[in-house]
C-alpha cells in the first residue's frame, strides 16, 4: 500500500517493496516451524524457548523498523493533500493500527508470557467482525466467521434469518421470535435446539406462541421429562431435523464462504442465499405441480 501511494503521489521510494515482503515472509515461516520442545530434559526446553524468542524478537525488530519508515513516509505523502489518495491513506493508517496491536499482543505473550484476553483478539485484519466460533461438535473444534439464525417453516421455504454478531443462541431466542410473529401473525408453534434454552426464554415463550418446543439443558425435572416425552413434543422434534437440510442447502448456495466484503457485504450475501433457497423451494414445487398435471392431461384423452 504504501508502495502504490509513493507511486500515485509521484515520489522516488519503496523500490524494494517485494524484497521487504519476502524477508519478513522468511521470519514468519521461521516462527511458524518452530514447535515447543516435548523433550523432558529443562535443557533442551530452555533452549527451544530461547530460539523461539530470538525468532519473535527478529521478527518484531524489522517490523518495528518497517513501520517507523512507513509512518515517516507517510506524513510527507499526508503533506502533499492529494485528495485522491484519502482513501488508500485511511486503509494505509488502519493498517499500520492493527501492526501495532499484533506487535504488542506479541510482546505481551512471548516476551512476558502473559495470555491474552479473547475480546482483544482480531481473528481478520482483512474482515474484523469475523468471530472465532467453538459448537464442541466432533471433528471440528474451531470455525472462523459469524453465526446465522434461521427459521423455516413446514413447507421448507425460510420465514427469517438472523446474522449474530457478538451473540450466543439463547440471546436471540426471543427478539427472533418476535420479528418473526410481527411478519407473520399466524406463528402459533416453534421448535428449537437446546442452545436456545434458558428458564427465561422458556417463560416468555410461552407468551408469545401456543406452542414453544424448548428442550432443556442438562439434567430432566420429573415434570420437564413429562413435557418432554409428551407425544406433541416428540412429534416436533421430529419435524425439527428438517432444518438442518435447510442449513445444508444454504451451504450449498454459497454460504460456506462468504466473498464479500465487510459486515455490510456479508449480510447482504446471507440475504441472497436465503433468498435463492426459496427460489428452490417453491421451483421443486411448481415442478412437482407440473409433472402431476401433464400426467393428468395424457392420461385424460384415454379415458374419453
Amino acid at each position: 500500500m504504501i508502495t502504490s501511494l509513493y507511486n500515485l503521489a509521484g515520489l522516488p521510494g519503496w523500490r524494494q517493496s517485494k524484497h521487504n515482503q519476502k524477508k519478513i515472509k522468511r521470519l514468519v515461516r521461521r516462527i511458524q516451524k518452530l514447535r515447543h520442545s516435548t523433550s523432558k530434559n529443562p535443557d533442551k526446553i530452555a533452549e527451544k524457548i530461547k530460539k523461539i524468542i530470538e525468532a519473535h524478537q527478529d521478527y518484531i525488530d524489522i517490523a518495528n523498523s518497517m513501520l517507523y519508515r512507513i509512518k515517516h513516509d507517510l506524513k510527507k505523502i499526508e503533506e502533499m493533500k492529494i485528495d485522491r489518495l484519502k482513501s488508500l491513506l485511511e486503509g494505509t493508517n488502519k493498517f499500520i493500527k492493527h501492526a501495532e496491536r499484533q506487535i504488542n499482543q506479541i510482546e505481551k505473550r512471548v516476551f512476558e508470557d502473559i495470555k491474552i484476553p479473547h475480546d482483544e483478539k482480531i481473528f481478520s485484519v482483512f474482515q474484523e467482525h469475523t468471530e472465532w466460533i467453538c459448537k464442541g461438535k466432533a471433528g471440528i473444534t474451531q470455525e472462523m466467521g459469524l453465526r446465522v439464525c434461521i427459521m423455516e417453516d413446514n413447507f421448507g421455504f425460510i420465514l427469517n434469518h438472523l446474522v449474530m454478531q457478538n451473540q450466543t443462541d439463547d440471546k436471540v431466542t426471543l427478539p427472533f421470535v418476535i420479528k418473526a410473529k410481527k411478519l407473520f401473525p399466524e406463528l402459533n408453534s416453534s421448535s428449537f435446539d437446546k442452545g436456545f434454552y434458558t428458564p427465561a426464554n422458556k417463560l416468555e415463550l410461552v407468551k408469545l406462541i401456543d406452542h414453544a418446543i424448548l428442550p432443556k439443558k442438562g439434567k430432566l425435572s420429573a415434570q420437564d421429562k413429562k413435557i418432554e416425552y409428551s407425544e406433541e413434543f416428540i412429534k416436533a422434534r421430529r419435524k425439527h431435523s428438517g432444518i438442518e437440510s435447510a442449513i445444508n442447502a444454504l451451504e450449498n448456495h454459497g454460504l460456506d464462504r462468504c466473498p464479500d466484503n465487510g459486515i455490510h457485504g456479508f449480510k447482504r450475501y446471507v440475504a441472497l442465499a436465503v433468498l435463492a433457497r426459496n427460489i428452490q423451494v417453491l421451483g421443486n414445487i411448481l415442478q412437482k405441480r407440473e409433472k402431476r398435471y401433464g400426467k393428468y392431461k395424457k392420461r385424460q384423452p384415454l379415458r374419453a
